[in-house]
């Protein structure tokens, strides 16, 4: 029998493939490059390519622009240097795995984690088209990264992490495979504390990124219980009453130690989607 979050993964994987088929122009013309697909994808540029600065767009094969489905731009606020190893986590098209194998240089590495076939199909073409060679693209989930733990200098997110139905063994992992010392800085959805678990779902659908949202005092309470500090989260823009695009950000502790916070899960809504 498929759990309720089985089923919310489903629901998120195969929107998602059905945005890349759309993309590489397999699809029914429900591409999130179309503004049809993904919720408020370009209204007011809450989401999507807008986010990026045109240098940066210029900077990418078209099809990668199209397939941008973020609510901001991690590569902007990751303070990557030269010689680093990045990680996107959901990393979809590959927009932020291109920028960010340009900004660490042939001495560095970004890897790209997906769990969906026609993304990392069309990641893989779009690295090829924009003839970078340090990007690695890994099949597998958030919850579940297929890398060695102390492997990784920054991990970064777009948009991604609200759509997990397992927050904290998301940001257990993150800590897990980011070597001491080594930074998060992610874009992501993010509530307000005001809003409760049903007052988001009301906002929007789990797969459209609203709904599974954490709150902040969540996510701050979340990220120190897996081992980090420094932690903030600023809100950028909003895209819904109460619920923000926001900026992430943490430093993995040099010798991490849980405090035992609890992450407080928003509750799955049945048909929210």
């Amino acid at each position: 029998m498929t759990s309720p979050a089985e089923e919310l993964r489903e629901q998120v994987r195969a929107k998602y493939a059905q945005s890349a088929r759309a993309v590489a122009g397999e699809g029914d013309g429900c591409g999130c490059g179309s503004g049809t697909c993904c919720e408020g994808e370009t209204e007011g540029g809450k989401f999507g390519e807008a986010l990026y600065a045109a240098e940066q767009r210029d900077e990418l094969p078209g099809a990668a622009v199209l397939a941008s489905l973020g609510c901001g731009n991690p590569t902007a606020v990751a303070e990557l240097h030269e010689g680093e190893t990045v990680l996107d986590l959901g990393s979809g098209g590959g927009i932020d795995v291109i920028l960010s194998a340009r900004r660490v240089g042939p001495a560095g590495a970004a890897y790209g984690l997906d769990m969906t076939d026609e993304m990392l199909a069309l990641a893989r073409r779009n690295a090829r088209d924009a003839g970078v060679t340090n990007v690695h693209f890994l099949k597998g989930l958030i919850e579940q990264i297929p890398l060695p733990a102390d492997s990784v200098d920054v991990v970064i997110s777009n948009c991604v992490i609200n759509l997990s139905t397992d927050k904290a063994a998301v940001l257990a992992e993150i800590s897990r495979v980011l070597r001491p010392g080594g930074r998060l800085g992610v874009s992501d959805i993010v509530a307000e504390d005001r809003l409760s678990a049903g007052e988001r779902a009301e906002r929007g659908s789990y797969v459209g990124c609203i709904a599974g949202a954490l709150a902040k005092a969540e996510y701050e309470a979340g990220l120190e219980a897996a081992g980090f500090e420094q932690v903030t989260v600023e809100f950028t823009h909003e895209v819904a009453d109460g619920m923000h695009g926001a900026i992430v950000k943490a430093v993995k502790t040099a010798t991490p130690a849980a405090r035992g916070l609890p992450v407080v899960q928003p509750s799955p809504r049945a048909g929210c989607c």
